[in-house]
């Protein structure tokens, strides 16, 4: 057993800040979708809140992704953290003295979603700076389970500050959080990475973007994350707070993206004991799972039942989650990781926003209940097919022996 990565001073402030501040970061999608309903939103009016995030994020990854490989990591991610920090108190302020609307809270996420697209590459492919080759698979494990773990607490805890208190505050502890972040994110020390020669912008993107077709089980599996955040960002950014919290209140939405945190932390317990030879063939497998959580919101009578398929989701999610990003870890080079993140997050995610607009609309006309089923079967099915492709049944986690590196 390979010492525990957690004995690394650089990586336990990386997981500390990551941490901290997903518990803040997991409440504000709970308390903006009932902001936006207590200023009288409608749920197309929600989905374009949320599709502001969402596209300004998606446009400034990419950019993120050449600074991330450009410049020192911990120095973008404590400038990120600290600015989140400074827009959502904004917020918080705002909407505590009653003077928030919906226009302004698409133009603080958009501020947000810039924000968070600068650092999101170059914090991704922080871990391995941390640690060594040997910690790498366990380092991938502690620090999604550690995540997960506080975006489970940051779901639980969101639906009781808003019930009890109001949006604001909820917004209110994520500004603190990433103000906590910012000084455990200040306080790694790793070694620089060698800068080559600095090009233009897009000859450096065009650099990444080769690399990730040079694999074909990146391109094809960031391929099937397009369709699954087309279809199901909209479920859990928009109709998920509407059908459940009409059904059982506010709270229990909250509870639910508990639940789907829970099953990732459920997951991730299983991943630290499992290791599969093949790295995305089981993977896959369980991420068909996926189509449990809008199936029960469908389908379900009970809120046990919703949550059921919630945890569902989380489990199939991060177990295929880690292994993928182990494969990225183990599969590209030092100097490209980076801009790879970047493409991996945007295409990803660049067609979140359309579906988070079009999911109200989409709804209205063919009925929720019939939209969260097709949405189901188009996500759990998809992910079965990549089985097809020889190079994700195929491919295999690298050997590591004490004192071997990481490729670079």
């Amino acid at each position: 057993m390979p010492p525990s990565p957690l004995r690394s001073p650089a990586f336990r402030y990386l997981v500390g800040g990551v941490t901290v501040s997903g518990l803040g970061s997991a409440m504000t999608p709970v308390a903006l979708a009932f902001a936006v309903l207590d200023l009288g939103g409608t749920a197309t009016q929600l989905g374009l809140v949320v599709a502001a995030f969402s596209a300004a994020e998606v446009l400034t990854t990419l950019y993120g992704g050449v600074l991330g490989d450009r410049l020192p990591r911990q120095l973008l991610m404590q400038g990120s953290a600290a600015a989140t920090c400074v827009s959502q108190g904004a917020c918080a302020v705002v909407l505590l003295t009653g003077h928030g609307s919906i226009v302004f809270l698409s133009l603080i996420g958009v501020v947000n979603g810039c924000l968070g697209a600068l650092s999101q590459p170059a914090s991704s492919a922080m871990t391995r700076l941390t640690v060594t080759a040997e910690q790498l698979p366990r380092a991938v494990v502690v620090r999604s389970l550690a995540n997960q773990s506080a975006f489970a607490v940051g779901f639980a805890l969101a639906g009781i500050v808003v019930a009890v208190a109001g949006p604001g505050w909820a917004i209110a502890i994520d500004a603190a959080s990433y103000g906590a972040a910012s000084v455990l994110f200040a306080l790694i020390r790793v070694p620089g990475s060698a800068a080559g020669q600095r090009r233009r912008m897009l000859t450096e993107m065009a650099e990444g973007a080769r690399e990730v077709l040079r694999h074909p089980w990146l391109w094809l599996l960031i391929g099937q994350a397009l369709l699954y955040h087309l279809l199901y960002g909209g479920v859990q950014g928009v109709l998920g707070p509407i059908v459940v919290g009409d059904a059982w209140g506010e709270q229990a939405w909250g509870w639910s993206l508990s639940a789907l945190m829970g099953g990732f932390i459920v997951g991730g317990l299983v991943a630290l004991r499992w290791r599969p030879r093949h790295l995305l063939r089981w993977g896959v497998v369980l991420l068909s799972l996926t189509a449990a959580f809008p199936l029960a919101i469908a389908l379900a009578p009970s809120l046990p039942l919703v949550l059921a398929g919630a945890a569902a989701h989380g489990v199939g999610l991060q177990l295929f989650s880690v292994n993928w990003d182990l494969a990225i870890q183990q599969n590209v080079a030092e100097d490209m990781l980076a801009r790879v993140y970047s493409f991996d997050l945007v295409g990803s995610f660049v067609c979140r926003p359309i579906g988070l607009v079009l999911t109200g609309p989409v709804s209205a006309l063919v009925g929720v209940d019939p939209w969260l089923i097709v949405v189901a079967a188009v996500i759990g099915l998809s992910s079965l097919t990549t089985l097809a492709a020889p190079s994700v049944r195929q491919l295999v986690r690298e050997p590591v022996s004490a004192g071997s590196t990481v490729p670079g």
